[in-house]
């Protein structure tokens, strides 16, 4: 068998091996690919040599991770986040870079190794706190963009590093020309490239989408990521730089996000392969023999990079509570400045010597990224009182706003379902509370919202009870997070375990872990979708209209437990004015109600009332039978007119003893 063969298979083995062991465990999986490479490289088994051509292959995957880097720049948005970009990000590259070289400087290094240094440290992990911010539900937060922000600045800072670094290995007046010639050779290729290319590129892009081959549409954008890099390389600057200008010239294509979902894989695998290669770099024997270095060059810069990107984002605006986040959320090496060193170390500007323990430092520090991701919040709390006078000043805020309200609605999350219920229960004069986190979304929808929209986190207990929800007559979580919700739905089953909750979700698949957290309904779209879709297609086929309507009334009455009734046809039109419209209404027994002890059957409703549900302790709802018996705090459901909606109540109600006998 091909030596060749069996490297490649060991290598692919070793790396789905270690990957899926980073996922089970919620690691990011460049961690596992960095331990493949140790653990396969040189200085262990030997596997993968460290060699020229293992390295070139490197190379193509930062190639396609600075193309996604190009494809994700945009100016509109730069504009939109100036002040995090261009204030925060910039004032923390050049901080970080100037106070690094100092540093070495005193321990005796030039100073080129501490602009690649300093670099390196400025630059912190763009996917793992991405990621983490987004399973979070913290990319609209305060510190949500101003972390994004950061990192966005970081991504178009390490184009400068991979311009200036491979001429840092000259010395004297050669450097200085070398330096000068290779900032006017990029800022050509910049022009040249992105002024003048991006009419050719769209025509010729539109010549290759009509052939409609999606094999031939891959190999053009091979092409040109990789045209554009040997260009760039060509003229004495990196494939990298060449792949970011390809990227930057396609986002302003309309086959941005095709091309993005292409290339996707060639990235993710040749990036996986980078990381393999950096991790074959570290020795370990000499990380374990320097351990007092290595911990010190973890603890020590990350460190001071918390407290720099603090001291930065509270000097920007940013409440001391925000700014001890974005600084948690930033401290640790990234992947771009494993692509530096690995740049620096080719161009012979960075010893060996202090190579190994700033690696094993920059990997140590990736690991415990998400640990002290995952912890920040609670460490926010308890550095600083700041935050719970935050929320104490947005509970107040929205205590004063909602008192008088009674029997409203308090609506979780102000997004676009959000919007739509809101105007929905305007229009039908039913008073509602809307909670959202996004003080951003809060701002705009002000002069349509008015003072019924405020800024909070409703899976708070202090949010939810100055919202008035001890007087609330149901509640609606609009946006699709499970694990949200289970944590409101909790909240309110301790509080108020007799008010109905409305939960969106995506699919069916959580459907049976919210309704027994206490939800009364849960409305998954893929449901409302497929019906939409199945009604359309029944009426394009033929089938009569009356038909189709019963069928998907028949559905979501099997469905929908609460709502049986309400899809009957001619409630659907009758006009909101009319008292025989039939509705829903919910009725709580207290101890010396006339139900309590007596059976459905006992209580004689009549047929003008439908019992449709009875929550009892905060559980599901049930239909009763008819040798039912209620008991105090049952929550019961009715469906009826007004008139016999009111005639029910007061009959479940009336208390016993002033109820007759036999009555």
């Amino acid at each position: 068998m091909p030596h060749a063969l069996i490297f490649i298979v060991e290598l692919l083995a070793a790396a789905v091996v270690v990957v899926v062991l980073c996922r089970l465990a919620h690691l990011p999986a460049i961690l596992g690919y960095l331990a493949v490479g140790i653990a396969l490289g040189p200085h262990a088994f030997g596997v993968v040599p460290l060699d020229e051509t293992t390295r070139y292959l490197g190379e193509f995957g930062v190639v396609f991770l600075m193309f996604s880097i190009g494809l994700e720049f945009s100016l509109p948005q730069l504009h939109a986040m100036r002040r995090a970009v261009f204030g925060l990000g910039f004032a923390q590259v050049v901080i970080t870079t100037l106070g690094a070289m100092a540093a070495l400087h005193f321990f005796g290094y030039g100073w080129q190794a501490g602009l690649v240094l300093g670099g390196a440290l400025a630059m912190s992990s763009t996917a793992i706190v991405s990621k983490m911010l987004a399973e979070r539900m913290e990319l609209s937060s305060a510190h949500g963009r101003d972390a994004m922000g950061i990192l966005l600045f970081q991504d178009l800072a390490v184009v400068a590093f991979l311009i200036v670094i491979p001429t840092l290995g000259k010395s004297g007046g050669e450097l200085a020309s070398e330096l000068g010639f290779a900032a006017i050779k990029a800022a050509v290729a910049l022009a040249v490239i992105l002024f003048f290319g991006q009419a050719p590129m769209r025509a010729w892009f539109h010549v290759v989408a009509r052939q409609r081959s999606s094999e031939l549409f891959v190999l053009n954008v091979l092409l040109v990521t990789l045209g554009l890099g040997a260009l760039t390389a060509s003229l004495g600057l990196s494939l990298a730089l060449g792949a970011f200008l390809a990227g930057m010239l396609i986002a302003e294509t309309e086959y941005r996000y095709q091309v993005e979902d292409d290339i996707k894989p060639f990235r993710d695998v040749l990036l996986g392969l980078f990381f393999v290669v950096v991790g074959t770099a570290l020795d370990p024997r000499v990380v374990f023999e320097s351990y007092g270095t290595v911990a010190l060059l973890v603890l020590i810069p990350i460190t001071a990079k918390v407290i720099l990107v603090t001291g930065l984002a509270r000097a920007f605006g940013a409440s001391l509570a925000t700014s001890l986040r974005v600084g948690f959320y930033l401290g640790q090496a990234g992947e771009l400045a494993l692509v530096m060193l690995a740049l620096a170390v080719g161009s012979g500007v960075l010893p060996d010597a202090l190579l190994q323990p700033v690696l094993a430092a920059m990997i140590i520090s990736m690991c415990a990224a998400p640990v002290v991701i995952q912890f920040a919040n609670p460490l926010v709390r308890w550095l600083t009182g700041n935050d719970w006078l935050a929320r104490a000043t947005v509970v107040t805020e929205i205590a004063a706003r909602s008192m008088g309200r009674q029997e409203h609605v308090i609506v979780c999350g102000y997004g676009r379902s959000g919007q739509n219920l809101a105007r929905l229960l305007a229009a039908e004069d039913i008073a509602y509370v809307a909670i959202d986190a996004d003080p951003q979304r809060v701002r705009e929808a002000a002069p349509d919202g008015g003072s019924d929209v405020m800024y909070g986190d409703a899976s708070r207990r202090e949010v939810l009870s100055s919202a008035g929800l001890a007087k609330a007559r149901a509640l609606v979580i609009t946006f699709a997070n499970t694990a949200v919700a289970l944590k409101i739905l909790h909240l309110v089953r301790q509080t108020r375990p007799d008010l109905p909750v409305i939960v969106r979700t995506v699919d069916d698949a959580e459907i049976a872990r919210l309704e027994a957290a206490g939800a009364a309904e849960v409305v998954p779209e893929v449901l409302e979708g497929s019906l939409m879709l199945a009604s359309h297609s029944l009426l394009v086929v033929g089938v009569p209209l009356n038909r189709v309507l019963r069928r998907i009334r028949t559905v979501r009455e099997e469905r929908y437990g609460l709502f049986r009734g309400f899809f009957r046809g001619a409630s659907d039109v009758a006009d909101a004015a009319d008292h025989r419209q039939m509705r829903l209404h919910t009725v709580v027994l207290p101890d010396r109600a006339s139900a309590v002890g007596r059976t459905l059957a006992d209580m004689a409703l009549g047929d003008a009332v439908e019992v449709t549900g009875v929550r009892r302790r905060g559980g599901r709802a049930r239909r009763p039978e008819s040798d039912w018996h209620f008991e105090a705090g049952d929550v019961v459901v009715l469906l009826g007119s007004a008139e016999a909606l009111l005639t029910a109540e007061q009959r479940l109600l009336k208390s016993r003893t002033s109820a007759a006998p036999g009555s």
